[in-house]
């Protein structure tokens, strides 16, 4: 196949075509140095001047204050998970959480490990199909955590819950950095890289560094988040390829116009897609219309013995990973910031013509 089609996968997912090409050049030879970047030593001057170049990016990017840390670990999100209740559940309160999908779910879990948790929404038992309308966090709660956009069932929070003056934490794993967001109402940040801001290996953590000192003694040293701030994440070897691929992608970010074009470009995409799927009695889509995700877009066709056509009749056409998650079933659109416009078009043009045939 010698043409490349467009990646709808929910991550790993979609890069930029810029960014790929010169990651073809700098994997064999970076910048004339006489190595390749995934060969660097994370001592070396060039990958110092990768990882310092990355970081003014983010800055730069989300309007960051020197208030906050920027952090490079390991682990996903999902290690984060831990690491949030471990550094910043403190001792005698509880952590209030979000429960509007799978993953913030997860993440309450995960923290009743380590101390006492509190729902201050939950959307389970409807399926997570709508966001939650009202919030009450605790007033004992170290922290509210929340999951701003819903990779699975497809919801996204455009406006961040209330936290009632308690610091507020977020998984952004799936939409960080595809719209502007008031950074100055968080305390904490996270997010994989994978989906909107380069490949899988690499997390990016923005802690506020007043936290610091809540931190207790006596943690794991990688799961302690004052060994990254006191060594620029550089403790020990870093995911260095995953940290040059975040700052390519951010150079591509920036170069677009930086997040003001990001959510532009986002809203045009999805809305395209949106408004085709709202126009047919043949699809139909699974959440509520106010809680719609921009990065992730689920649908079904009311006749699901057509399920297994539409995905390789999808396939043919070169669009890759509409098939949705095993939870949900039905199709995802994946819309990160890398897919093209050029992407979403082309799906439109399948819905039509599927419908056509088959409907």
């Amino acid at each position: 196949m010698n043409q490349r089609g467009f990646n709808f996968n929910p991550g790993p997912a979609v890069l930029p075509e810029v960014v790929l090409r010169a990651a073809q050049g700098d994997i064999w030879n970076y910048q004339g140095c006489g190595m390749g970047v995934a060969e660097l030593s994370h001592r070396a001057s060039h990958f110092e001047e990768i990882i310092q170049d990355t970081e003014k990016l983010l800055r730069k990017l989300l309007g960051l204050s020197e208030d906050f840390l920027v952090l490079f670990c390991t682990g996903g999100a999902t290690q984060q998970f831990s690491m949030i209740p471990m550094n910043l559940l403190r001792k005698g309160e509880v952590g209030s959480y979000v429960v509007s999908g799978v993953w913030g779910d997860l993440a309450a879990e995960e923290a009743k490990k380590f101390g006492e948790v509190h729902i201050s929404a939950s959307t389970k038992d409807s399926q997570y199909v709508k966001l939650p309308e009202k919030y009450d966090v605790h007033p004992d709660a170290s922290y509210l955590h929340f999951t701003s956009n819903n990779t699975i069932v497809g919801t996204q929070h455009l406006v961040e819950p209330e936290s009632q003056a308690k610091p507020l934490f977020c998984d952004a794993s799936s939409d960080i950095l595809s719209r502007p967001i008031p950074t100055e109402k968080y305390s904490l940040i996270y997010a994989g890289a994978q989906k909107n801001i380069g490949v899988s290996g690499v997390t990016l953590v923005i802690l506020r560094k007043s936290l610091l000192e809540e931190i207790p003694s006596g943690l794991p040293l990688l799961m302690d988040y004052r060994t990254y701030a006191k060594s620029n994440s550089l403790h020990n070897t870093p995911p260095t390829l995953s940290i040059y691929f975040m700052r390519e992608t951010l150079k591509w970010i920036d170069s677009l116009g930086g997040l003001d074009a990001m959510d532009k470009r986002n809203r045009a995409k999805a809305h395209l897609i949106y408004n085709r799927l709202d126009a047919s009695e043949f699809y139909e889509g699974i959440v509520d219309k106010g809680s719609r995700s921009l990065m992730n877009l689920t649908f079904r066709l009311k006749d699901a013995s057509l399920d297994k056509t539409f995905l390789k009749e999808a396939e043919s056409r070169q669009l890759f990973g509409l098939k949705g998650h095993r939870l949900l079933g039905g199709f995802r659109a994946s819309l990160y910031n890398a897919l093209p416009p050029e992407g979403a078009q082309a799906l439109v043009e399948f819905l039509n013509d599927f419908e056509t045939q088959h409907g």
